[in-house]
């Protein structure tokens, strides 16, 4: 118990160290296939846009008997046969998603589930979409994404250096797209409240890799005067340093996260929250992997093909063995003296014999 609760000590201190970037592949291969998968996931099944980006009408209703078949049967009786989506929300409604309808059609669906379920049409909240604005809305996402991802960019390359805003692209575009393939996986509708939450994980990834990088940028600024680590091990040294601190954040918000989505998504039923905190729960795990484990890699072997680290790396390997030549040639040496020694002042140690002066 005393070694783990001393353990984040030993890994900044550097006497205990785990080679995270040495170790590359490894989280590169891991990576390769949830990035297949996501792409596998969205070209076969595609995401499910909400009626917020495709258009569409949804009509909400009270029942605490209603199945989600009985809906179905309602709004088919009244002539609608295109996409239906049916969703049981908490124990007391009912969510019923359709394609784009002409009012003639809304009426007979309103109708249909005021004659099946005995609900007043004041109690159907009814929503109606049209696609042009639909394709306005999806619009003006895919130009908040792109302004975000630009507007960070040019903030990590003014403020560190253009190959750390590189990996830290890396890792964004790794974040959003395991992220999205997963969504597509699990068939969970994509709402404008899932555009926020994605928008709302990048941040929160990015926030990590430049706590990371701030510390990579400690340990490297005068790494070529020193010669006492290549740029590798010096962004090891700092991935090590605040891993702690990564964990810790990462599970501090995700409890929250998690309330949100398995009391507020899934025992309330509440739509909106299991939207966004879904997109949140994945994003934060999926960011805080890359945040450790992707970036700083990428950044080390971008900068490892600079000359000067080229050069450096050259005077850290001849260091180490010169420093273990030494302890050879010092280890040699001090066993030849101690047997030359032991040799010449062997016969004046023995015990005299009785009789002899």
């Amino acid at each position: 118990m005393a070694s783990v609760k001393g353990l984040g000590g030993r890994l900044y201190s550097g006497e205990t160290s785990v080679n995270i970037v040495g170790n590359a592949k490894r989280w590169y291969i891991v990576s390769a296939l949830f990035t297949l998968l996501s792409i596998g996931a969205l070209m076969l099944q595609g995401l499910h846009l909400g009626i917020e980006f495709k258009g569409g009408s949804a009509y909400t209703f009270p029942t605490t008997t209603a199945t989600v078949e009985q809906a179905r049967s309602a709004v088919q009786s009244a002539g609608i046969t295109g996409e239906l989506i049916i969703q049981k929300i908490g124990d007391d409604k009912i969510r019923v998603q359709t394609g784009s309808l002409t009012t003639a059609q809304s009426d007979s669906v309103e109708a249909a589930i005021v004659s099946n379920f005995n609900v007043s049409a004041a109690d159907i909240d009814t929503q109606l979409i049209g696609p042009s604005w639909g394709k306005e809305i999806t619009k003006k996402a895919l130009y908040g994404l792109l302004a975000f991802i630009v507007v960070i960019m040019l903030f990590l390359a003014m403020t560190f250096e253009p190959k750390m805003a590189i990996a830290a692209l890396v890792a964004v575009l790794h974040d959003v797209l395991i992220t999205v393939g997963i969504y597509a996986l699990i068939g969970f509708d994509v709402t404008p409240a899932t555009v926020i939450g994605f928008l709302t994980i990048l941040g929160y990834s990015l926030y990590d890799t430049v706590v990371i990088f701030d510390k990579v940028r400690e340990n490297t600024r005068s790494i070529t005067s020193t010669s006492k680590q290549t740029f590798t091990q010096a962004t090891n040294l700092a991935v090590n340093q605040t891993i702690v601190r990564s964990i810790n954040t990462t599970v501090i918000a995700l409890l929250p996260v998690g309330a949100i989505l398995f009391i507020g998504g899934g025992l309330l039923g509440a739509g909106t929250l299991k939207d966004i905190s879904l997109a949140l729960f994945i994003g934060m795990i999926v960011g805080s992997y890359s945040s450790v484990f992707i970036a700083p890699a990428v950044l080390a072997q971008l900068r490892e093909k600079e000359p000067a680290m080229i050069a450096l790396a050259k005077r850290v390997q001849a260091r180490g063995s010169a420093v273990v030549n030494a302890s050879v040639t010092s280890t040699s040496s001090g066993q030849v003296a101690t047997a030359t020694t032991a040799d010449r002042r062997g016969p004046r140690n023995q015990p005299k014999r009785k009789g002899r002066k």
